[in-house]
């Protein structure tokens, strides 16, 4: 059997990151896949645990050498998904990228291009039943200005507008639901990679 990197991406507020805990929780099949920044570490965090750190020369470096499956820049710091630490994870199991939907389609689109060398990615993007619904979940969360979360709603437009470009699309309307759709994708993947194999 083949092991596939889950790409989940999904506009914020949606539930990804609660989807994707349960998920690691329940399946030791998956693993995480760890990014690379070059911002420093906060209280707690360790390296090759929550991230690799490395310094914006060491960052440059695997950028040339192509070792990133996608990298981005926010605020000021480099982010970028380690392609040798998933290639040597695939070994064991599958891998779930937690990403932007942009880097989602850049990593499926990069793996393409590489035909038998690539990684098998396989995109899903979590939905909200509407945007009445999760303007209301972004609201609650309190931490926004009406400013922001209009600027916050263009940006779930561009999102959701790119779903026809991802394999599969769960929406979150209720979590038990979507864990399960969630679980039947990853298991209908792996048996299909079985059947080719």
């Amino acid at each position: 059997m083949q092991n596939s990197l889950f790409v989940i991406s999904g506009p914020s507020g949606v539930g990804k990151g609660t989807l994707v805990k349960a998920l690691l929780e329940e399946d030791p099949t998956l693993a995480l896949s760890i990014s690379c920044t070059t911002r420093a570490p906060r209280a707690g965090e360790r390296h090759g645990v929550e991230y690799f750190f490395l310094t914006r020369e060491e960052f440059d470096k695997r950028r040339e050498s192509g070792d990133f499956l996608e990298y981005d820049e926010h605020f000021g710091n480099y982010y970028g998904t380690p392609r040798s630490w998933v290639v040597s994870a695939l070994n064991e199991r599958s891998v779930i990228l937690e990403i932007d939907v942009v880097g989602g389609i850049h990593v499926r689109d990069g793996e393409r291009e590489k035909g038998e060398a690539g990684v098998p990615v396989v995109l899903i993007m979590i939905a909200p039943p509407d945007m009445e619904s999760l303007e209301k979940r972004l609201a609650h969360r309190g931490a926004e200005s009406a400013e922001q979360l209009k600027s916050r709603r263009a940006r779930v437009e561009m999102e959701l507008s790119t779903g026809r470009q991802y394999d599969y699309i769960v929406v979150n309307d209720d979590l038990e639901e979507a864990k399960r759709a969630l679980r039947e994708i990853i298991e209908r993947e792996k048996n299909k990679k079985e059947v080719n194999t």
